[in-house]
């Protein structure tokens, strides 16, 4: 899609209060718009690569673990020195923390996401799903504290226990016998009450075989709301998203009108404004019996898969929304082009029950170009420690069709290289060619019934490292550029290196597949 005219109301300086590959991407975007960005970091990210990608970096606190970017405090001000006038949350930390975001507008700051008011209700499931069900949107049958026993028995096994607050899977308990509902509700209490301070629960009818299907929506402060396609999120590893593509093979054309109109319903139910997600529960037998789960209030951690397939930069367009900016297109106006599919690169080591790895990146290839796009906070020298989401990278690729876009992700993930860090990069490969995955057979199931047979512990992870050595022993050291070069200067906390106020597009473009293709639909609105 063609990006609208730039208007006066954009920001100055942008303050990124995250970390990792989620910062570096919305530094990216930043740099192309010609916003300044200001990076923040605790004592154990002071040479990561987003404080290097950033126009300037400021410490917020000595704490080596993510209380440091837990702490509003200390981001409000790093704001506050560096003149920003927004914030941007990324993901994960602070992202739908509606206290946050009402921090930052008692600061005078706009923070990139939806008012604090949508946030709270999106972020109770259960003040979520009877705000939507009002407005029509179906959701899965079900009840909330304090009728959850009389429900789980009226809905007869199995059933699915949730915390109200709180996601990731986290105090989620599938119950398929009633006999136990008791012991499985506590367990469920004290898994929430740890996690999210909160023991609320929900119960809800448990389909088998379910697919996780999500709707990206996009709605700016003049009333327009858009949605932007589908989302198969349906292969994960306890409740954790592991592979995204857009679109799904489930949908057909009117499922799919049908799922993004009942989107758009459910983010005009609460005033939504920015990038948001609805993500839905479908039967795989029957999709046009989809239920509304629940709204996740931030871009999402699979966002490029939309972009690669609509054209439309996502925190370009947070970015604009959060400036007063109407949307220059309505939904007649979004076309769904080719396909695209997602990795997410892990530190962990799947042959020893997936536990956490570590350890220094000694030497790093990551897959770009030709269709082929990664995001990542890595760079050699990287020391990758469990003080942080395990979480390293994403490997994303877009194709003209599905069976294409699945060699060339398997292909992409073979090149990636994180030598001294054990990643379940052969993991994903071997599920990428798993029959069932080939075909589009796909359920929230089929990675944890089959995990086994797609691990590989034949051969000791030192020797893929020695290979992975040789392999890159004869490759020519990166080119360094101005944004990525660690010499430049810090004083106080807060470092800076001199740049031209019109950003410089080429790396960014080599960083970004979509930008070859046209980015607002012919006849679409300009804006205002």
């Amino acid at each position: 899609m063609k990006g609208p005219q730039k208007m006066q109301s954009m920001f100055d300086t942008v303050l990124v209060a995250n970390r990792g590959e989620i910062a570096v991407r919305v530094i990216r975007t930043l740099r192309e718009m010609g916003v300044r960005s200001v990076a923040v970091y605790s004592d154990a990210d002071a040479d990561a690569r987003h404080v290097r990608e950033a126009d300037t970096a400021v410490r917020i606190g000595p704490a080596p673990a993510a209380e440091s970017y837990l702490s509003v405090p200390a981001l409000l001000d790093a704001a506050r020195r560096t003149g920003a006038q927004a914030v941007h949350p990324g993901y994960g930390f602070l992202a739908e923390n509606a206290g946050f975001a009402q921090a930052c507008a008692d600061a005078g700051l706009v923070f990139i996401g939806p008012s604090a008011t949508a946030i709270s209700l999106m972020g109770d499931k259960i003040r979520a799903k009877e705000t939507v069900e009002a407005a029509g949107v179906p959701v899965v049958p079900g009840a909330a504290d304090p009728e959850i026993v009389a429900a789980a028995r009226e809905l007869g096994a199995p059933v699915l226990l949730k915390p109200s607050a709180g996601g990731g899977g986290k105090g989620m308990r599938l119950v398929r016998d009633l006999a136990v509902l008791e012991e499985e509700i506590a367990a469920a209490r004290r898994e929430a009450r740890a996690s999210f301070g909160d023991d609320t629960l929900l119960v809800e009818r448990w389909i088998d075989r379910p697919r996780h299907i999500e709707i990206q929506v996009l709605a700016d402060a003049h009333g327009n709301v858009v949605h932007l396609g589908e989302r198969e999120c349906s292969l994960q590893r306890r409740h954790q998203k592991i592979i995204e593509e857009a679109p799904s093979v489930l949908l057909t054309p009117e499922i799919r009108a049908s799922m993004g109109a009942a989107a758009v319903e459910a983010a005009r139910s609460c005033g939504y404004v920015g990038a948001g997600t609805v993500e839905f529960i479908v039967p795989g037998g029957d999709p046009s019996s989809y239920y509304f789960m629940e709204m996740n209030t931030r871009l999402q951690v699979e966002h490029p898969v939309t972009e690669l397939i609509t054209g439309v930069d996502l925190v370009e367009w947070q970015l604009r929304v959060a400036a007063g900016e109407p949307l220059p297109f309505a939904q007649e106006d979004v076309r769904l082009d080719g396909w695209a599919i997602e990795a997410r690169i892990c530190a962990e080591d799947p042959a020893r029950g997936f536990l956490p790895s570590g350890g220094t990146v000694l030497a790093l290839r990551e897959p770009q170009g030709n269709g082929v796009r990664t995001d990542s906070g890595l760079s050699e020298g990287t020391e990758v420690s469990s003080l942080y989401d395990p979480m390293l990278s994403k490997v994303i690729v877009h194709a003209a069709d599905r069976p294409t876009a699945l060699r060339k992700l398997r292909a992409a993930l073979a090149e990636l290289v994180t030598l001294g860090v054990p990643t379940n990069a052969g993991f994903l490969r071997r599920l990428l060619a798993h029959p069932d995955v080939v075909r589009g057979e796909l359920d929230t199931g089929l990675v944890e019934r089959d995990a086994e047979s797609l691990i590989d512990a034949s051969v000791p992870a030192e020797v893929y490292a020695a290979a992975a050595a040789v392999r890159l022993a004869g490759l020519a050291p990166a080119p360094r550029d101005g944004w990525t070069d660690p010499s430049r200067c810090r004083t106080a906390g807060v470092w800076a290196a001199p740049r031209p106020r019109s950003p410089s597009p080429c790396a960014y473009r080599a960083w970004s597949p979509w930008r070859s293709r046209p980015r607002v639909p012919p006849g679409s609105r300009p804006p205002g």
